[in-house]
């Protein structure tokens, strides 16, 4: 999809380093990729650090920028891509860890379309209490809409991890759930 003759401009002046045109970009992307960023931080200082640095590498890749494709979908990757180097790198630190089994039976009072009926930030309540590997494998293939292979490319994982990963994921939220709503008791 070919670029309008005004975000080429700015692109352009975003080229030369114009500080204010580095600002209206900055601007016009920022709220949409700190929602990004949010998902895979555990705080939003965490998730600004992660916005910031994607912006820094943003300028200084924007002259490796195509226009066969979306400008949000590019910056979007390379704030995907920054989060996932922050929680490799241990950069990204987790309040505190929600003791799972790893193996449980799901109750059939409970089923995947349960989770339908939950709006966006209790679902984003129930992905944060995830393990790490679980909350990043769901939110890149779930979310972000990666396949398993990109996933595995991305995190240096097999793309039966990914899977398997993923699986868990799902079966956790449930349990998560089911614990939230007291339809088990432990």
């Amino acid at each position: 999809m070919p670029v309008s003759s005004d975000l080429d401009a700015l692109l352009a002046r975003c080229l030369r380093r114009e500080p204010a045109a580095q600002r209206t970009l900055y601007s016009r992307y920022a709220g949409r990729m700190l929602g990004i960023a949010r998902r895979y931080a555990y705080t939003l200082p965490e998730a600004e650090d992660i916005l910031q640095d994607a912006f820094v590498k943003v300028f200084t890749r924007l002259g490796e920028f195509r226009s066969e494709g979306s400008l949000e979908g590019w910056i979007r990757r390379i704030v995907v891509t920054t989060a996932i180097n922050h929680w490799q790198s241990g950069k990204l630190r987790r309040q505190s860890q929600v003791e799972l089994p790893d193996s449980f039976d799901v109750s059939p009072a409970v089923s995947a379309s349960a989770l339908d009926q939950l709006n966006v930030l209790e679902v984003l309540s129930l992905i944060e209490q995830l393990p790490e590997g679980c909350k990043v494998v769901l939110l890149l293939y779930a979310v972000d809409g990666y396949s398993h292979s990109e996933i595995s490319e991305m995190l240096g994982i097999q793309e039966s991890t990914s899977k398997a990963q993923l699986s868990k994921a799902r079966k956790q939220l449930l349990l998560l759930y089911q614990q939230q709503n007291n339809f088990i008791r432990l």
